[in-house]
């Protein structure tokens, strides 16, 4: 059985809440990734910030990121998944809910994350196509 643990990228690290996006973002550049999970004081999930979300949330709504913060910019329920779980259970929660990007928890905390290019190494043909049809049809139509 092949696990989240088995296909993720190691190594993945927090941004804290309380951090602002500019700081963010050169833990972004330092790490050469696109989102970072937010955590809260207690070291628990509590958002995922994407590069993305610094440049159309912040910076072009005319907002210095210097003093958002990245807590200010989490929303929604973030998801995740345990380390030992299956890769169809990340295939899944990935495509339930049109996500691109998920943390990897053990022992309530973050061990690393799965991304699309993840899913590509480890994957099978068949199973990248699935993931793609029903992540990207979905965005498309809807």
């Amino acid at each position: 059985m092949t696990t989240a643990g088995d296909i993720m990228h190691r190594g993945a690290q927090w941004i804290p809440a309380h951090e602002t996006l500019d700081r963010a973002a050169q833990l972004m550049r330092e790490l050469n990734v696109g989102a970072l999970p937010i955590s809260d004081e207690n070291e628990r999930l509590c958002g995922i910030l994407t590069d993305r979300d610094i440049v159309v949330g912040c910076v072009a709504m005319g907002h210095d990121p210097a003093k958002v913060t990245a807590g200010e910019m989490a929303k929604g329920t973030p998801r995740w998944i345990e380390s030992d779980a299956d890769v169809d259970d990340v295939l899944t929660e990935m495509r339930t809910h049109q996500i691109r990007r998920l943390p990897v928890i053990d022992d309530k905390r973050l061990v690393g994350m799965i991304s699309e290019a993840d899913l590509a190494r480890h994957l099978t043909g068949e199973q990248i196509a699935a993931f793609a049809e029903s992540v990207y049809a979905r965005s498309v139509s809807g």
